[in-house]
């Protein structure tokens, strides 16, 4: 008797245990659905809250919706400049080079006039000093612009200029 009272307790025991291991099954399916959701809730927050911060900081919205009408840019040419490269080897090299200057408004371009000689005259020293290895490949273009830019627009400041635009780039 003794031993079958000890089978029963034996067999209730692992009665107990698989419905304990059924109902962590059940459960790990639903803690899975649960952190699926949580994650779908969680993305969905993060792209409203970022589109929210883009709309509100004005990250959709164009010139045009603001104005109503979208106004054209003012450009100026500058004269042709031909200068000598800076070389180690005294090989005379050449740079030709015009520019055109782009503003979003015509009253940048208008504080150009007064100012030309002075621009030019920052063009010439700075264009004389580069080599022509300062020149390769896009990124030295892109220094180039960048450069030239920053001395137009120290030169009218409070007004200010866009973009340089390269017409014609030749070294010799």
């Amino acid at each position: 008797m003794a031993e079958d009272a000890e089978e029963i307790t034996e067999e209730e025991d692992e009665d107990a245990g698989g419905e304990e291991d059924a109902g962590a099954k059940k459960g790990g399916g639903r803690g899975k659905i649960i952190l699926l959701g949580a994650l779908g809730l969680g993305v969905l927050l993060l792209g409203g809250g970022g589109y929210f911060m883009a709309s509100y900081f004005g990250m959709f919205s164009s010139a045009a919706e603001e104005d109503g009408v979208a106004t054209p840019a003012a450009y100026y040419d500058l004269p042709e400049m031909v200068v000598n490269l800076s070389s180690i080897d005294k090989r005379a090299q050449y740079l030709k080079i015009k520019i055109a200057l782009e503003a979003k408004d015509k009253t940048a371009l208008s504080a150009l006039d007064p100012v030309m000689p002075r621009i030019l005259d920052m063009f010439q020293i700075y264009l004389r000093e580069l080599r022509s290895s300062d020149l390769e490949g896009s990124a030295g273009v892109f220094r180039l612009k960048e450069e030239l830019l920053r001395r137009v627009n120290l030169a009218i400041y409070p007004s200010k200029i866009d973009r340089i635009l390269f017409k014609e780039i030749i070294i010799q």
